[in-house]
């Protein structure tokens, strides 16, 4: 078989199964000419037509401007070849979409365009699954869009929930440092009306027994027994007055002293035994009238740089939580800090004997608002004060261990620079 019958068979196949047109454009005598015409389009009914230029008639209005433009385009060499795809109508009067691709194969010396080859393919189907693609595209960008607009919307509420949240936890947490600090000055109150009013009645008795040692100097009636009865008395109202007044300025030194640092959030350096027992006293009314006790073991000398009104929040916070909590039903009960160095870090270790907890409220201890006593007069932050102080003001560390029937033990790491 010549080459020339095998390459026109091998076209044929090459056009029916790609089910495309292949044409021809001679732009010198205006003809066009098809191969394998799409026979179901109107303008396809002529293998040869003599006036090409009446063809772009056939085309959708609305697609002509891009057909000129691409096509002049080609002409004028600007592209490589020529790619449109337009609507025209078929036999039954229906727009359907076409491609046509094809490329200048003869020009003139001068560059002008004489001949184009190329084909076109109905491509209808494709086209309406990217029509819908682009439709559904544009729904889900739509969708997205609102989706977005949506959660941006609740992001901004919930940021505005969470800012007036944290504004009401702040509140409640100066609430309960002050309610703390109320109780402080209502324990110590108390605890200094005790040892100043026996100041005040030794010493009313002693300024009557001068009264009557006086009319008896007057009267010439004192005798050596008196006078010896009258010092003794004296002495022992003076020893009683001093040793009261002395047990209230003690109290009123601890007071002042962790009251100014619970109201601070200064930092000062302090010798931590005596700040921790200064700590206890403030607190020793709260123990008066139970059968509870607490013990301070502290290793001498340990000076750190910190914030006392923390150290004082947290160990009054850890006291009242053994009180209220710990030692509820119980007969008696001890709570013991034991305090040392070790290393870079100053461990405070909190223990009592209570009846402990549950697992369930131990691994909630921290959380902020939790409480077993709710509808009771509990706030919940009582030990998130505590972690908060611990973990974000004193950069240290803290842990609970307790089980029900073995008391329970905070460990509480600072850094001790």
């Amino acid at each position: 078989m010549p080459p020339m019958v095998e390459s026109d068979k091998l076209l044929d196949l090459v056009l029916w199964s790609t089910g495309d047109e292949l044409w021809q454009l001679d732009l010198v005598a205006d003809q066009f000419t098809r191969a394998n015409p799409l026979r179901h389009l109107k303008a396809s009914s002529h293998v040869l037509v003599r006036n090409a230029s009446e063809l772009r008639s056939e085309i959708h209005p609305d697609d002509r401007a891009e057909f000129d433009r691409t096509f002049t385009v080609h002409l004028k060499a600007e592209s490589d070849h020529w790619d449109v795809s337009y609507r025209a109508r078929d036999v039954q009067g229906e727009w359907r979409w076409l491609r046509t691709r094809g490329r200048v194969v003869a020009r003139t010396p001068e560059g002008r365009a004489l001949r184009l080859v190329g084909t076109t393919g109905d491509v209808t189907e494709f086209k309406h699954h990217e029509i819908e693609l682009e439709l559904l595209n544009h729904e889900l960008e739509s969708r997205v869009s609102q989706r977005t607009e949506a959660l941006d919307r609740s992001n901004q509420e919930l940021l505005s929930r969470l800012d007036e949240l944290r504004q009401l936890q702040a509140h409640l947490v100066n609430a309960e440092k002050m309610a703390a600090l109320g109780g402080l000055v209502a324990g110590v109150s108390h605890e200094i009306n005790t040892p100043l009013g026996i100041g005040v009645t030794a010493a009313s008795h002693l300024e009557q027994e001068t009264r009557r040692l006086g009319l008896e100097l007057e009267a010439g009636t004192l005798s050596r027994e008196r006078l010896v009865q009258f010092r003794q008395m004296a002495m022992e109202s003076a020893q009683l007055i001093l040793r009261n007044l002395k047990r209230a300025d003690e109290l009123v030194r601890s007071f002042k002293q962790v009251a100014v640092d619970q109201s601070s959030e200064d930092r000062r350096e302090l010798d931590l035994a005596v700040y921790l027992q200064e700590i206890i006293t403030s607190l020793k009314p709260a123990f008066k009238k139970t059968p509870y006790r607490i013990e301070l073991e502290c290793e001498p000398s340990i000076r750190i740089n910190t914030y006392p009104g923390a150290i004082y929040q947290i160990v009054a916070n850890m006291v009242m939580n053994s009180l209220k909590h710990g030692f509820e039903n119980c007969v008696e009960g001890t709570i013991r800090l034991l305090v040392s160095r070790q290393g870079d870090h100053i461990v405070l270790d909190y223990r009592d004997n209570g009846q402990g907890m549950a697992e369930d409220v131990r691994r909630r201890i921290f959380e902020p608002f939790f409480t077993t006593r709710r509808g009771t007069g509990g706030s919940g932050l009582g030990m998130h004060i505590v972690w908060n102080l611990a973990t974000q003001i004193l950069g240290g560390s803290i842990t609970c261990e307790s089980a029900p029937g073995e008391g329970t033990r905070f460990e509480w790491r600072i850094p001790a620079d």
